[in-house]
This record gives C-alpha cells, sequence and structure tokens, in this order.
C-alpha cells in the first residue's frame, strides 16, 4: 500500500472519529435540560392544563382549569398563578434544597430523593418522600401538541400529623419548549389525579 493511499484512510479514519464525537455531543446537548432562567420567558406567554381528581369509587373531588400566563409588572416579568402574580426571578431561582423536585439538569438515568415539609392552614403538618428516576426522553402527546419530553417517575409515600399516611405515587411528562410539564398522573391509595396541558402560546414563537 503506497504512501498517498495510507494517508487517504488516515484522514477518513479521523474524520469519521470527529464525526462520531460531534455526534455525541450533540446528542447530549439535545438530551440533558438545564432550569429555565428569566431570559427564557417572554411577555404573554400562557400555560392552560385542565386537570381532574377521582376516587375508585367515581367521586370527582377536584375538576378544573388551571390558567397561568407571564405579564409586565413594574418589576419586571411577573407570572400570573390564580389570583397572585408573582416575579419570574423568583421561579427561576436555583433550588437549593439537597431533595429538590426536579434535579437539574435532567436526563435519561437520572436519580435523586424527594422530600417536602408542608404545613397547611389549619396547621396540620405533613411530609411527601419518594424516589426520583428519569425514565426516557421521547415524543409524547397532549392536548397542546406534540413535544419532546422526559418522563420522571416519583415513587414513595405521603403523611401527616392527624395520623393519615398514604403511598404516593407520580409520572411528570416534562417538556423543555415549555418550560413546564405537559401531564402528571398521581396516585394516592383510592384517588387518581389527572392534569394535562391543553393550551400552550408564546407569542415569540411561531405556531
Amino acid at each position: 500500500m503506497n504512501n498517498l493511499r495510507k494517508k487517504q484512510i488516515t484522514l477518513k479514519f479521523l474524520y469519521l472519529i470527529v464525526f462520531i464525537g460531534l455526534y455525541a455531543c450533540d446528542k447530549e446537548s439535545v438530551t440533558e435540560a438545564k432550569q429555565p432562567t428569566l431570559k427564557d420567558y417572554s411577555v404573554g406567554e400562557k400555560w392552560v392544563w385542565k386537570y381532574k381528581g377521582v376516587t375508585d369509587k367515581g367521586e370527582v373531588r377536584s375538576d378544573g382549569k388551571d390558567v397561568r400566563k407571564t405579564v409586565k409588572m413594574p418589576y419586571g416579568l411577573g407570572l400570573t398563578i390564580g389570583n397572585d402574580t408573582v416575579p419570574v426571578s423568583d421561579v427561576v431561582k436555583p433550588d437549593e434544597s439537597e431533595t429538590p423536585r426536579y434535579k437539574w439538569p435532567l436526563k435519561v438515568g437520572k436519580k435523586w430523593k424527594y422530600e417536602k415539609n408542608w404545613t397547611s392552614q389549619d396547621g396540620t403538618t405533613g411530609k411527601q418522600s419518594q424516589d426520583v428516576e428519569v425514565l426516557s426522553y421521547k415524543e409524547e402527546k397532549v392536548g397542546a401538541g406534540t413535544y419532546m419530553a422526559y418522563t420522571i417517575e416519583y415513587k414513595g409515600t405521603i403523611s401527616n400529623s392527624r395520623g393519615y399516611s398514604a403511598r404516593t405515587d407520580e409520572g411528570w411528562l416534562y417538556a423543555p419548549k415549555v418550560k413546564n410539564f405537559i401531564k402528571l398522573t398521581q396516585t394516592q391509595d383510592d384517588f387518581v389525579y389527572n392534569e394535562e396541558l391543553i393550551e400552550y402560546t408564546n407569542p415569540n414563537t411561531k405556531q
């Protein structure tokens, strides 16, 4: 084999290595989601979820819609949540908890522990503790459309100071494009709660 032929084979091999490396980097960037930042939000973005909670006996305990929208406020960008408006800068603050709802960056195979302590208006205290795993990243279809989303599984328990304790398993679909979850299924003993994004609009994105 002459030197020219050897050089051609060597160059082709090097190009192949570079291509594989670029492909791997690109694939990793696509399948790893960082926490949204303030600059990722725009005035006029709107999210609408439809939710419903039903017992195993068919009793409907909750049924309605949750609407959120970004608005311009004197202090900057705000997010409407029910009758309240909170600064988006607060929404995107890094969660410094060692047991957060989302452990950024999200990627398939990642595992962590989620724990939350809470106190209700009547003074009842409680705790939610779950093992979490990111199972997949693929196209998911909901009422608002089709999005690439992470399937995140939460398995654990919930309890309170009144002696209540129940198994709580949840499945969340988080879509980086909408900076939020697009579907939630929660099973708590005899109660099943479902929530699904049915509308998402962004004035700065072509629909």
